[in-house]
């Protein structure tokens, strides 16, 4: 409350001092200096990126810039002077930090999550929080009251202090970890490892290394005693063979469908009777898309302990078929080159296999011939190739003079006539 006391004192009574307009001084050049820095390293940047954000100012650059700045501008006038108005500034440029880090980065690594901006949400509130109590001189009396209150686990005697302590400093790491993994994978990964299915499991790899390094890293800072965890492990262990077996084998599928490269995103696949491509592959489950836009949520042990039909696992191209029934007038040796002729004409046809024309079998209806071709596997347009390979059959038999056998005479009850049996 001293601060903001002798601030609101200095412009209604006295005017501004000198002390005040050199610290106003001093802190405009601070952010003018810490803009300009951040607009220099980042206005090639064209994407959205959490140092620099989409519109500079916003990324994390200039708040931690402009706190290094005024920090250091207030080392140097308290040996001059006594500083009020950094001690305002400071506080709020650490706050708007943190809030553009944890911001940044879950923008980053979850683009799509509510539970991602809830956290956001609660992350601003408690930095600016903390702000307010740090500029009104409350939160010394805070702290202190918090390390009256205990809490026991078992023979671990904790304050609350401590225990918030370690909550906010865990938050912090998880929150570089995150930041550095994704780094990692679009600067990295995205460079050298071309095959998709290998950079998700490198990313979600090293994603979980470095949350478990940051982890025990703030655990050990905040003075708990790691030794205590190998019981929370043998716990672990004990529920994952027990209760947790279908968790833990979904998981485990998971990491070995990524390694062995059996299933990879792209891949067109059948499976437990459901046929599409897969979109993405979680630690936890598939996602398979099928022609008709639903997605199908297979759990990883499915793909390991069941058949896999995998459409584009080695060659991406697929054989399609259609058929054509012809009047048994037909003359059978101009059939086949017409409908080849048809056939290579398309161009969404593959030239090798190269399309083939086949005689099939004959019956009292007709003559049928059986055309294979291939295509590029695309599920979506599947449809779309047989309708203009059907379009373009049917155009060369109506001008070769080719027809179709005539239909068959139905009876007055809906069926078609057959000869009386004598």
């Amino acid at each position: 409350m001293e601060t903001l006391s002798y601030i609101w004192s200095a412009w209604t009574q006295e005017g501004v001092s000198p002390g005040l307009a050199k610290e106003i001084i001093y802190l405009l050049a601070s952010l003018l200096i810490a803009w300009l820095g951040a607009w220099s390293l980042g206005r090639h940047n064209q994407q959205a990126s959490v140092l620099f954000g989409r519109r500079v100012v916003d990324g994390v650059l200039f708040p931690l810039l402009a706190l290094s700045l005024a920090y250091t501008a207030k080392l140097l006038l308290q040996r001059q002077q006594d500083v009020m108005l950094f001690k305002l500034a400071v506080p709020v440029l650490l706050s708007l930090a943190l809030i553009r880090l944890s911001a940044r980065v879950l923008m980053a690594v979850f683009p799509s999550s509510n539970a991602a901006a809830l956290t956001e949400r609660l992350i601003s509130w408690l930095a600016w929080g903390m702000a307010v109590l740090w500029i009104t001189d409350l939160l010394p009396l805070v702290l202190q009251e918090m390390e009256q209150i205990h809490l026991n686990f078992g023979k671990v005697r904790l304050d609350l202090r401590t225990i918030i302590e370690g909550m906010l400093s865990s938050g912090l790491v998880l929150m570089l970890s995150l930041w550095l993994s994704a780094t990692i994978e679009h600067k990295v990964l995205s460079q050298t490892v071309s095959d998709l299915s290998m950079r998700k499991v490198a990313a979600n790899t090293l994603r979980a290394v470095l949350l478990l390094i940051g982890l025990l890293l703030a655990l050990s800072a905040v003075g708990v005693d790691l030794t205590a965890l190998s019981v929370l492990g043998g716990a672990l262990g004990v529920g994952l063979g027990l209760g947790l077996q279908k968790l833990a084998a979904n998981y485990v599928s998971g990491f070995v469908v990524l390694i062995e490269r059996s299933v990879r995103i792209g891949d067109h696949i059948r499976v437990d009777g459901m046929e599409g491509r897969v979109t993405d592959i979680k630690t936890r489950f598939t996602l398979l898309r099928d022609a008709n836009g639903r997605e199908s949520i297979i759990p990883n042990e499915i793909l390991i302990t069941q058949r896999v039909d995998n459409f584009s696992l080695s060659d991406t191209s697929v054989a399609l078929q259609t058929t054509v029934l012809l009047a048994t007038e037909t003359p059978m040796e101009l059939v086949q080159p017409v409908l080849l002729r048809a056939l290579t004409a398309l161009p969404e046809l593959l030239p090798e296999p190269a399309p083939q024309v086949f005689f099939s079998r004959f019956n009292a209806d007709g003559l049928e011939w059986t055309l294979n071709f291939w295509v590029t596997d695309q599920l979506n347009t599947r449809m779309s190739v047989m309708s203009r390979v059907n379009q373009a059959v049917w155009a060369a038999l109506q001008e070769a003079g080719f027809k179709l056998p005539p239909p068959k005479a139905i009876s007055a009850t809906g069926n078609p006539a057959t000869d009386d049996i004598r």
